[in-house]
């Protein structure tokens, strides 16, 4: 059953509130957003940590890359460019990283603090090709900026 974007958002906005910390959040909505959906195989953040660099965050799922640049991946292209990638054959895009074999399509985002700081990306994998829409997209965008938008 496809995930309730309404309910996700005020569960939340529910388990968030009054909390600052940028891991203890990423902690939890990796966790819900893993949950609410089954075609979401691999659901994590990697956070910026030095110039350039992205590492692994809180994450539900199996392993996943410990360090990723800024020049490389799916991930990589939503930190540098801060714009979400949407991605239906993850084997069709340039210099994809391949964390998991499994991974036929992914959904990135870039996930902004205060003052418009990129503090990461959350990244969404599935087995599935073609599993993401533009809706799925906008409505993870959404969350992330009530959720990220005042952590610094």
């Amino acid at each position: 059953m496809p995930v309730d974007y309404t309910d996700l958002s005020k569960t939340l906005a529910a388990l968030t509130e009054g909390e600052d910390d940028a891991v203890a959040l990423m902690a939890t909505v990796a966790c819900e957003v893993h949950h609410s959906d089954d075609r979401f195989d691999w659901t994590g953040f990697y956070r910026v940590t030095g110039p350039e660099v992205l590492k692994i965050g809180p994450y539900q799922g199996g392993h996943g890359c410990l360090v990723i640049p800024f020049a490389r991946g799916v991930c990589g292209a939503a930190a540098r460019s801060g714009q979400v990638q949407l991605v239906a054959d993850v084997d069709a895009f340039p210099g994809h990283i391949a964390c998991a074999s499994s991974t036929r399509s992914e959904l990135v985002l870039p996930v902004f603090g205060a003052g418009g700081v990129l503090l990461g990306v959350f990244d969404i994998d599935s087995d599935q090709p073609n599993a993401f829409s533009q809706a799925d997209a906008d409505a993870l965008e959404i969350i992330l900026k009530e959720i990220f938008s005042d952590v610094k």
